[in-house]
């Protein structure tokens, strides 16, 4: 990488001249406090594109909860306390309400034809209200109940076999199966083992081209990022494109239920909206469906499971609970959830403590605008480190102990709630999916470690991407809870 910035810089000495103007014109301004930078480069070469938002913790403590970082030629400020998110995304969100059109974002959504990364506008707020009322409502996501109890079930037995047999759960990988089953049937009619691993990187990578428009595309293709981004592009396509095709068969067997394909499909006729539906719509919407639907649910049931298990007080406290409040039922019903505040603050203190986006989905400024007596220029980068502001002494008391009590006095939920503009759709989907699988995990086993391994031995490491996921999979004994567990 030193030999590529050093070609870099040779290439581009042509544009110092250009760039020096603009420096001057930001002379006078009073920019948010940050790390100092190379010329040209900016800090790129400092950004940690794995771990982003431990990186930009870090510097909170150097620069205070607002700093600015220079990308390239792209000016970015990172906000990182509870007042400022709310500045960005509720007081000034006018100012902050639209998407950067960055490659791997654009690329993945058909130009940003979703809605997790299209702009602000009115095709934003007309697409947006297609999902929200139509594919994705509260009332669609009870009528999904049956497909979640099924999937959930059958994971069950998985396990109960698992047992009987005195083998390791690799608890990761089955609800992988369990989360692509459940909103893939939901969105497709039909089973399937996600697609995504490859497209969260790449939602993740940066891409010199974003930063260095004269010549970061030839950079990108000397890296090979591009070409692994069209690959990528290429088989998400493919499989888009596999699924509306058995959608659109005459010949496909018939069904009472409309899924969330049939649904958009039948939207290509319709004249009400500003712009003709396509199929790349429909693809960009099937994307965030997966991406929020799926990730999020595997990601958020794999931290409680290792939260549980390093804090096994909390997780007796839970089942403790789940068998006094429900007793000798074959499965736990979406209904029964409700009864179940404890489970509920596990989940929500889960989301803090792992936010499923630490950060979250870069904005970017319109108009000129201040914060804290800082100036923000327009199309500067805007993030929001959840991950940063979940865990401020100043706001939470013992921040980094896994604490569900805490949430009985508060109102705020990590869940997604307290940061409502950044919903995607699937996000109603995913929560139903984690709790409904957490509580049947937890009601008809009891968890332990396999031999030879302790609580501390429980790593916290993460997988690139947008989704925080722990990297290596969590493998656990399920014992039966033999008073209430169901037939085999």
């Amino acid at each position: 990488m030193l030999l590529l910035f050093l070609l870099f810089l040779i290439a581009v000495l042509s544009l110092i001249f250009l760039t020096l103007p603009n420096l001057r014109k930001h002379e006078k301004l009073h920019l948010p406090p940050g790390p100092k930078g190379l010329p040209l480069i900016g800090n790129i070469h400092q950004f940690d594109p794995l771990t982003p938002h431990l990186y930009l913790s870090k510097l909170a403590k150097t620069y205070g909860p607002i700093l600015s970082l220079k990308f390239g030629c792209r000016s970015a400020v990172v906000v990182q306390s509870a007042s400022l998110a709310k500045e960005v995304m509720k007081t000034q969100d006018h100012n902050f309400c639209t998407r950067p059109p960055l490659t791997g974002m654009q690329k993945l959504s058909y130009n940003g034809l979703d809605i997790a990364f299209a702009s602000y506008g009115e095709y934003f707020r007309e697409i947006r209200k297609i999902c929200v009322v139509h594919l994705l409502s509260s009332k669609k996501v009870q009528s999904s109940a049956p497909i979640r109890r099924e999937e959930v079930s059958r994971m069950i037995q998985k396990i109960s076999s698992l047992s009987s047999a005195s083998e390791v759960v690799n608890l990761s990988d089955l609800l992988t199966t369990l989360s692509g089953s459940i909103i893939c049937r939901i969105a497709f009619g039909k089973r399937f083992l996600r697609l995504l691993n490859e497209a969260q990187i790449m939602l993740a990578t940066v891409f010199f081209a974003d930063y260095f428009p004269f010549i970061g595309g030839w950079l990108d293709k000397l890296t090979g990022s591009s070409s692994r981004l069209e690959r990528a592009f290429n088989d998400l396509d493919e499989f888009y494109n596999k699924i509306i095709n058995d959608h659109l068969d005459p010949n496909k067997p018939q069904s009472d239920n409309e899924d969330i394909v049939d649904v958009l499909l039948q939207f290509r006729n319709e004249r009400c909206f500003s712009f003709h539906l396509t199929l790349d719509h429909i693809k960009a919407v099937l994307m965030n469906i997966i991406l929020a639907g799926t990730d999020t649910s595997v990601a958020m049931v794999v931290w409680v499971m290792t939260e549980l298990l390093k804090n096994p007080t909390i997780m007796k406290k839970a089942q403790d609970e789940l068998r006094t409040v429900i007793r000798d039922k074959r499965l736990i019903e979406e209904d029964d959830i409700v009864k179940l505040e404890y489970l509920k603050a596990i989940v929500k203190e889960t989301f803090r403590l792992h936010p499923a986006a630490p950060l979250l989905i870069v904005r970017e400024t319109l108009n000129k605008c201040t914060m804290q007596d800082y100036d923000i220029l327009p199309k500067t980068l805007m993030f929001v480190n959840v991950w940063k502001i979940s865990r401020d002494p100043e706001f939470w008391k013992d921040p980094e102990i896994f604490m569900p009590e805490r949430f009985f006095e508060s109102s705020i939920d990590f869940r997604g709630q307290d940061f409502e503009k950044e919903n995607v759709p699937g996000m109603l989907h995913g929560l139903a999916n984690i709790e409904m699988a957490l509580a049947n995990l937890l009601y008809f086993f009891d968890w332990e470690l396999p031999v030879g391994m302790k609580k501390e031995d429980i790593d916290t490491d993460l997988i690139p991407g947008i989704t925080m996921q722990k990297k290596n999979p969590l493998c656990l004994v399920a014992k039966k809870f033999s008073s209430s567990f169901p037939n085999d």
